[in-house]
């Protein structure tokens, strides 16, 4: 996503940390994790290594993206949330994670997530088809095949590669090395809007009604989280690796049933 990919990625801004748009647990999970709850963003996590040696950067960052979604993308989301209603936005949405789907189904493979992958491919063709191009969710609706996640992040950690340290980038927001690699791989290579379309505006004017329709689709849970803690920037770091944490340590559950 060089050249005009940054400003494709817009949408991320609301996460700062990637975490606020992400499907809890691939909503999968008995419980869904709360995202806005104090246990969740506590300050000092007993049990989770942070890796922050570049603070004074990722903190500068983190400034950054939060003046830009502040007074830039919030408002522009504002303004097309009051313009286009929730069920038209719930649709767009949709629409996009159904071509997203490849995605997730090369990961699952390469992560030996078999019944996973298997699941993603159900997914994709009766929402391709009886689904209307995935504007509907018929898998998840009347099949019970519900929403699954896989990135190349996580297919990396699969095979052994560590985290790396935490980053915090322009108009993304909280990852690590390894994840935003992954994120920047799955988005070039794999999906299909960047895959099959040549101009890069096309490409651009896609990705950033994508993400603002996205966006427009969780006002206020950024706010929110800022105010659970004194210092926002050590919240939502720590509660990006939390997240992470639970997403592994229920896939290990589920591995055991």
């Amino acid at each position: 996503m060089r050249y005009n990919y940054n400003f494709s990625f817009i949408f991320y801004v609301i996460c700062i940390l990637g975490l606020v748009i992400i499907q809890p647990v691939s909503a999968a999970a008995d419980e869904p994790v709360d995202f806005l709850s104090d246990d969740f963003y506590e300050d000092e996590p007993a049990d989770i290594e942070v890796n922050d040696p570049i603070e004074p950067f990722n903190r500068a960052m983190f400034q950054f993206n939060d003046k830009t979604y502040t007074y830039i993308f919030n408002p522009v989301a504002e303004g097309y949330s009051a313009v286009v209603p929730i069920d038209i936005r719930a649709i767009i949405d949709n629409f996009f994670r159904n071509l997203e789907e490849p995605v997730r189904f090369v990961n699952c493979l390469l992560q030996g997530r078999f019944v996973d992958a298997g699941s993603v491919f159900v997914r994709f063709l009766s929402n391709s088809t009886i689904g209307v191009g995935g504007l509907v969710d018929f898998a998840d609706r009347e099949l019970g095949f519900e929403p699954i996640d896989a990135t190349l992040g996580e297919t990396l950690g699969a095979w052994g590669i560590g985290d790396g340290f935490y980053l915090v980038v322009p108009f993304f927001g909280s990852s690590t090395l390894r994840d935003f690699t992954g994120t920047i791989i799955d988005g070039l290579a794999l999906t299909p809007y960047y895959t099959y379309i040549d101009n890069w505006s096309v490409k651009t004017g896609i990705y950033a009604g994508k993400t603002t329709n996205e966006l427009s689709l969780h006002l206020g849970e950024y706010e929110d989280l800022k105010k659970l803690s004194f210092d926002p920037y050590v919240a939502l770091r720590n509660g990006y690796f939390q997240y992470r944490k639970k997403i592994r340590d229920h896939r290990v559950i589920l591995e055991g049933e």
